[in-house]
This record gives C-alpha cells, sequence and structure tokens, in this order.
C-alpha cells in the first residue's frame, strides 16, 4: 500500500490547490463501495460544491504531516484510515468515534444498514493513529481523537464484540464499567500434551483477560451455525478449561441487555480484581446514552 500512499498524497495535494469545482464523471462515478453522496475534500470555501451525488467540505488549518491519501485509481483519492479517523474527530460523537477506531484497527466492515462484513486484516492499528493523531496537533477534531484512542483496541472481530468491549471497559463518565482492558481475539498456544482436545495448536479467544484466566466468546448465530462449528466451538471451550481458563459465553441478546452487561461486568471485576464503584442513577443514565450512540452505525 505505501507506494499508493506516496502517489497519492502527491496528487491529492496537487487536486486541492485547483481552481475546478470536483464533479463525479458520469455523474456516478466512484471508487468501488463507495456510497452516494461521495464526501469530497476541496482546497478552499470558493470550490465547494453540492449536489445529490456530491458532497464538498474544506480543511480549516494545515494539512498535517504523514500520509494522508491513497490512490485509488479513475482520478479518485481516497483518505487514509488514518486520516479518515481525524476528520471523523469533529463530526461524531466520542462514543461513536471510539467504535469507528475499534472497526479501523479490527476484522469487519460496517454497512450503512449496521451489517458487517468479515475483512480480512485490519485497515490500521490503535498504535498508527496515536502516532497520525501525535503529528496533527492543532488540527479539527485533534483533541477529541487523541481521548478518544486512549480507549480505542485492536483487533475487533465484529460489531458486538466491541459494542461488548465498550460497555465493560469505558470508564463511567462514559457509561462503560471501567474494567481492565481484554485482548482481543487473542491467540492462547495450546500445549502438546493437550492437543488430544483440541484440533489447533492455539485458541482464539474473543475477549481474553490472560493474567485472570478469563475469557468471554460471543456466540453469535450468525457465525457460529451448524453441528459442526458447535463441536468446534466446543471442543475450544473444553480445552481452554482443560488451560486453567474460565470461559464464558455471551450472546447478542445479552448484550443488548443492561441487566445482562451488569451481570457480565461483575463477573469480570471479580476475576480482574476490579471493585465496582459507580454511582445511580447517574451511571445508568450514562449507560443507556452509550446504548442508544452505539444501537446506530458510526458513520
Amino acid at each position: 500500500m505505501r507506494p499508493t500512499r506516496v502517489a497519492g498524497k502527491k496528487h491529492a495535494r496537487a487536486a486541492l490547490s485547483s481552481r475546478t469545482k470536483p464533479c463525479l464523471p458520469g455523474g456516478t462515478l466512484r471508487p468501488g463501495g463507495c456510497l452516494l453522496p461521495v464526501h469530497v475534500l476541496v482546497g478552499c470555501d470558493a470550490m465547494r460544491t453540492e449536489t445529490h451525488a456530491l458532497v464538498s467540505h474544506t480543511w480549516s488549518c494545515a494539512l498535517p504531516d504523514g500520509d494522508l491519501f491513497v490512490d485509488a485509481g479513475e482520478g479518485f483519492f481516497v483518505s487514509t484510515p488514518e486520516f479518515c479517523f481525524l476528520q471523523m474527530a469533529s463530526k461524531l460523537t466520542l462514543a461513536n468515534l471510539i467504535q469507528l477506531g475499534f472497526e479501523l484497527c479490527g476484522t469487519y466492515s460496517l454497512r450503512k444498514d449496521g451489517s458487517a462484513a468479515p475483512r480480512k486484516k485490519p485497515l490500521t492499528s490503535s498504535d498508527k493513529l496515536k502516532a497520525f493523531v501525535a503529528k496533527a496537533a492543532g488540527a479539527p477534531g485533534c483533541k477529541k481523537a487523541v481521548r478518544a484512542l486512549r480507549y480505542v483496541l485492536d483487533g475487533s472481530a465484529s460489531p458486538k464484540e466491541t459494542e461488548l468491549a465498550m460497555y465493560l471497559c469505558l470508564p463511567y463518565a462514559l457509561g462503560g464499567y471501567g474494567i481492565e482492558r481484554p485482548r482481543l481475539n487473542y491467540h492462547i498456544d495450546v500445549p502438546p500434551s493437550m492437543r488430544k482436545f483440541s484440533s489447533k495448536s492455539y485458541c482464539v479467544c474473543d475477549l481474553c483477560w490472560p493474567d485472570a484466566n478469563l475469557v468471554f466468546e460471543y456466540d453469535s448465530k450468525l457465525h457460529h451455525s451448524g453441528e459442526g462449528q458447535r463441536a468446534r466451538d466446543s471442543k475450544r471451550s473444553n480445552t481452554l478449561i482443560s488451560l486453567g481458563y474460565t470461559v464464558v459465553s455471551v450472546t447478542s441478546i445479552q448484550i443488548g441487555s443492561g441487566e445482562d452487561v451488569n451481570k457480565l461486568a461483575q463477573i469480570a471485576a471479580k476475576f480482574t480484581g476490579k471493585r465496582l464503584r459507580y454511582r445511580d442513577p447517574g451511571f445508568t443514565r450514562k449507560h443507556w446514552e452509550l446504548r442508544a450512540l452505539l444501537s446506530k452505525p458510526p458513520i
């Protein structure tokens, strides 16, 4: 990807100095996957335009250092994941910005209707996002981006895993329970002596607290259906239990229930040594505000 980023940066900066208003060839031509209207960046207010297919924006200060654009071909230059995160910082709530960070650093892609598609590898990482934002001091949304990145975790494989991690780990002031951060989709090696319980040399755990020997497994009917898959899941759980881990199965119904998430937080707190000290009714109100924000796709 590096060559396309270098080309994108060079040509996009030239495009931003253009005094021609942007347009979409043919009225709707756009990079694959982009929905209408396409949001574009222009160099100054005089170049702004808005149609049913295109909405333009300006950047109110000098462009930050680092990779800003990727050459997507056909004359299109797409913001890098890092620049996209910074751009969205001034548009989204703090909770939704954190949610977007999880997605960019995870292996799923949210669709506009709220469903998700799997992705082979993350678009970026929390470290890359932090490094980029650190170079953008003074840029619009920079302070919010810095704050959001305190809570973004790498490796989420689904929107529900992201929700669960945020509910458990965000601080009380943001509606979470302040639990120690887990490792997402964490690999646990299976020693040779235990291979009879597992068909693999390792287990991948959705949310894992290695020091507490605790695993939360998100049981989605969408991704875990069929007798064969259920047998593999059972074998994996048995392997983890044999290795000394406590395995807690979590369903989408539980994630959708404030009462059930509270019970999951109590379990996680017990194993990680966290003493829950939130105060009601203030905390419950914050938690439901968080739920309302996360119930919709961040973009």
